[in-house]
């Protein structure tokens, strides 16, 4: 432990992760009984009041349970990272932007609810509503662990709001998320790799943004892989984001080559249309949402827009070695 410091840390902090879940346990297991007294007293005093508060623990408890098995069915090193999350419309102009929007709206309430923290990396509105593309960073213990489940197509059936015939639409969008790298893994790149190009941003800002070259667009050479950002008002902040993402992908990209067993990041980048969806979300003729790979389903659309998706991510991590192999 002496003679080698940053073993030394890696051992401790993987000693306080394992504490911690002991220590959730034994919470747990003491909160189960503490509902089995309540529940004898509900008995004896014969209480809806008692009986109602049983059920609100009950259910608490049943959610803290699951979260913690979820955890459980996170072993790999990249599921504890950050998520850098994408989305991206299909074809069809405005009507897939909004539809976007709807998605970016939805993971931002997801991770509200889940107290995961999160930063709009990068963000370009669409010319009359939605927009054509956002990357969105969320931070938190297993962020990327949960988040992995939904890359993927997404598709929306409804009646179109920008329609005046009340025509219904189908809509597609992708979403792609990759893990963020930490300070302690090194990812080598050499800046003669790089293309740097900088221009002006488009969108919401003010004057400042038709007037200075703020935005920055990253080129990899040697993959092929283009960055953009332009979130920021300081070109320095969006090169900074632009090669985190970077580095994030180039990460992502060494880690499917170390896993040849598992599927390449780039193949999980379907075309975005009918036919390639995981998921889809009818609002017209009836509500439904209904993941493809798990078929595990609900009618509550709202819930879900709303960032309840829980139910999805869980019935896939479940089915995930199934899905993979």
């Amino acid at each position: 432990m002496w003679d080698n410091p940053a073993k030394a840390q890696e051992i401790l902090k993987a000693l306080s992760e394992r504490q911690e879940k002991f220590k959730e346990w034994h919470r747990f297991r003491k909160e189960v009984d503490d509902l089995a007294m309540l529940l004898e007293l509900t008995d004896e005093e014969e209480s809806d009041d008692a009986l109602q508060e049983l059920d609100r623990e009950s259910q608490k408890l049943l959610e803290e349970i699951r979260a913690l098995e979820l955890k459980g069915l996170l072993s790999l090193p990249e599921d504890k990272k950050n998520a850098i999350l994408t989305i991206h419309p299909g074809a069809g102009g405005t009507e897939s932007q909004d539809w976007a929007q709807m998605l970016m709206r939805m993971y931002l309430r997801w991770a509200d609810r889940n107290k995961f923290k999160t930063e709009i990396l990068d963000l370009l509105p669409g010319e009359e509503a939605g927009i054509k593309s956002v990357t969105i960073e969320i931070k938190g213990p297993y962020a990327f662990g949960y988040l992995k489940s939904e890359s993927g197509v997404h598709r929306l059936v409804r009646i179109s709001p920008f329609d005046a015939s009340g025509r219904r639409h189908t809509s597609f969008a992708s979403v792609f998320v990759i893990p963020e790298v930490d300070e302690d893994i090194t990812i080598e790149i050499n800046p003669n790799d790089l293309r740097i190009d900088t221009f002006r941003a488009s969108g919401a800002g003010g004057q400042h943004v038709n007037r200075t070259d703020s935005a920055v667009r990253i080129t990899h050479l040697p993959t092929g892989i283009v960055v953009t950002c332009q979130s920021e008002r300081s070109q320095h902040k969006n090169k900074a984001n632009a090669l985190k993402i970077l580095k994030a992908r180039l990460y992502k990209k060494k880690l499917e080559e170390e896993e040849a067993k598992r599927k390449a990041l780039e193949e999980t980048k379907s075309d975005i249309s009918w036919g390639n969806q995981i998921r889809s979300y009818v609002f017209h003729p009836y509500n439904l949402v209904k993941d493809h790979r798990t078929e595990h389903e609900t009618s509550d659309i709202q819930r879900v827009m709303d960032g309840e998706i829980n139910d999805f991510i869980y019935a896939y991590l479940l089915k995930a070695p199934e899905l993979e192999n």
